[in-house]
């Protein structure tokens, strides 16, 4: 199921595309909504553990490890309000 985001913050994200073996480094402004479907699960950090996505768009993409404080789930109140 395809979610619809928006990212908090400018993230720099690892981004694996169709076709690519090495992972791109894309970075992703604040503001930006995207549909994404997500694989969520636990990250360690020096911290501890952080909650992260693997976030798989339309386009084929997937963008890894993104941390969930860095995006917001958007439904329908949120977009009427914008």
């Amino acid at each position: 199921m395809f979610h619809e985001i928006e990212f908090r913050w400018v993230v720099l994200a690892e981004v694996e595309r169709p076709g690519q073996a090495l992972l791109e480094k894309v970075v992703i402004q604040e503001g930006t909504r995207l549909h994404a479907n997500l694989r969520p699960y636990l990250a360690e950090s020096p911290d501890g553990p952080i909650e992260v996505a693997d976030l798989f768009f339309e386009d084929g993409s997937t963008a890894r490890a993104v941390r969930f404080a860095a995006f917001r789930f958007l439904d329908e109140s949120t977009r009427r309000k914008e």
